[in-house]
């Protein structure tokens, strides 16, 4: 039997800990969260075993305990679990920076507990009630070990990170934490500021969040996370947000010097550039990022046009991974998005939908 300690119950801890519960068979789940609704309904749905009320005794015999209550909260919380932590435990969090966390555990004392952990995985919903571990499953988990932990824990952490389905992946905290300036902050500073453009810019009559579609939402579903986390991940990963920001703002300002001076070809480099680099994100043979075998379908705006076209998928025997309706048309091919698990499903789908007469993309 193994034991696992959570120390705050979001949308991460709680995903981690229903991974757990399904996916290892030996599992007793202790957790502590201000949120007194989060912990009894984890209770009810038999995620956790065992509710705490303090970071007291209770996690002193733990196995893995799991920090992930907000960074602000991390000092005081990692001064009780001194008190409590029994030789064995390896401890972990799952913050999106790692810097301020390594610091904050070697002023503790508890380096030889440490492996910093940081699952790529989320949604724009909060809370324990969203959390879900399916959104783990072939996401990147970055591990930070400290210098001083045993090499045996940290391969067995690994294989747990494996086992509830994610891709373990060790990198130190520097290089960390300016990757996910990269491709995880920066992008959400861009998205919000996107929003707020909008938000300012927009006439009485709201013509432009009217009409706001495919692209705009896309690019900006992720202004809907957290506000308290990611300010607190602007406060403690600043130099490397700032970093990358001036970067970003050099290319949105060559953007503008080529547009004023009507440079055709730079602008054309700019849309091919990125759009090739981007499909090799798609395409590559590895990593959490597979290669999506989905169709968009275009169908009349009439009952049972969907049924229709699900019907004659399942009458061949051509299973559907995941469907949904686009409702706004712009940048999409067709207004149904259907994916299939496996390229000879997807072409056959293809034949299939084209022979009646469907307008497939």
């Amino acid at each position: 039997m193994k034991k696992y300690g959570f120390i705050g119950l979001g949308l991460i801890g709680g995903s981690i800990a229903r991974a757990l519960k399904e996916k290892t068979d030996d599992s007793y789940i202790v957790v502590y969260d201000i949120n007194t609704v989060s912990t009894g309904l984890a209770l009810e749905l038999n995620v956790a075993d065992e509710i705490a009320n303090d970071i007291d005794d209770k996690f002193s015999d733990c196995d893995y305990i799991f920090l992930c209550a907000p960074v602000s909260d991390n000092n005081e919380n990692l001064k009780k679990i001194k008190n409590v932590i029994s030789e064995k435990t390896i401890l972990t969090d799952v913050g999106s920076v790692k810097s301020p966390i390594r610091k904050a555990i070697k002023e503790t004392g508890l380096d030889g507990h440490f492996i910093g952990g940081h699952p790529m995985a989320g949604s724009e919903r909060t809370g324990f009630v969203n959390s879900n571990p399916v959104i783990l499953e072939n996401a990147y988990y970055i591990l930070d070990p400290s210098e001083t932990v045993e090499r045996q824990k940290i391969e067995d952490f690994k294989e747990l990170i494996s086992k509830i389905g994610a891709i373990p992946l060790i990198l130190n905290n520097e290089e960390h934490d300016l990757a996910t300036a990269a491709v995880s902050h920066l992008p959400h500073i861009i998205a919000a500021t996107l929003v707020n453009l909008i938000k300012q810019s927009d006439s009485e009559n709201e013509t432009m969040k009217l009409i706001a579609a495919g692209g705009f939402k896309d690019i900006t579903r992720i202004a809907s996370s957290s506000p308290h986390m990611w300010q607190q991940i602007c406060l403690t990963n600043t130099d490397n947000i700032i970093k990358m920001l001036d970067l970003y703002i050099d290319l949105l300002n060559k953007a503008k010097t080529d547009m004023k001076n009507s440079d055709a070809e730079a602008l054309y480099d700019l849309f091919s550039g990125a759009g090739v680099y981007r499909e090799s994100f798609i395409n590559t043979p590895s990593g959490p990022i597979k290669s999506s075998f989905a169709i968009k379908v275009d169908i009349p705006d009439k009952a049972g046009a969907v049924a229709h076209i699900t019907n004659l998928l399942a009458y061949n025997n051509i299973n559907i991974k995941n469907i949904g309706i686009c409702h706004n048309r712009e940048y999409e091919g067709g207004v149904l998005s259907i994916e299939f698990y496996d390229e000879p499903s997807k072409n056959e789908a293809v034949e299939i939908l084209t022979l009646n007469k469907f307008q497939v993309g």
